[in-house]
């Protein structure tokens, strides 16, 4: 039994049809029409998931330094008011309060920079969520349709066909 198939393109979408002809003893007969994805569909799955680990793992790495924020923070907050204590048990008049600004001002920063990057984990979650989202459905859609299969399915005859609008 040989078999033919056939792409054709309608180029006002984005969608392939593929018809799987097959021949027994000269006779001609359509076994199958499947919709398939097109170029652009593989690109934009391709693409989704090759970004997909580098945004689980960039989130990872968000996550860690956010938490090291945290604890720099609080290390930040128990100096100054360690360093206030002192201050005021001195016997001598040292002047700290330069070197609590400096501390105070530095715990600001560490609080802007972790605002800032709760946000970029935010988004990066809401990406995240979105790409399997679309993947599932993707392959949901792909599976409902029949038109998945195998990457090595072989497609010799290729006939575009005119826009018949």
């Amino acid at each position: 039994m040989e078999r033919f198939y056939i792409d054709l393109r309608q180029a006002s979408r984005d969608l392939v049809w593929k018809i799987v002809l097959s021949s027994e003893r000269g006779n001609m007969a359509a076994l199958a029409v499947v919709e398939t994805p097109s170029g652009k569909d593989v690109i934009a799955e391709g693409l989704l998931e090759l970004l997909k680990p580098a945004v689980q793992q960039l989130d990872l790495h968000v996550h860690s330094v956010r938490e090291s924020q945290v604890e720099l923070r609080e290390h930040i907050d128990n100096l100054a008011t360690e360093l206030c204590r002192i201050n005021e048990h001195q016997k001598v008049a040292l002047d700290l309060e330069p070197y609590v600004k400096k501390l105070l001002n530095a715990r600001r920063r560490v609080v802007l920079v972790n605002n800032i990057l709760q946000n970029a984990q935010e988004r990066l979650r809401r990406l995240n969520h979105n790409v399997a989202k679309e993947t599932a459905r993707r392959k949901t859609m792909l599976e409902t349709s029949g038109a998945f299969t195998p990457r090595g399915d072989p497609c010799p005859y290729t006939v575009k066909l005119p826009d018949l609008r």
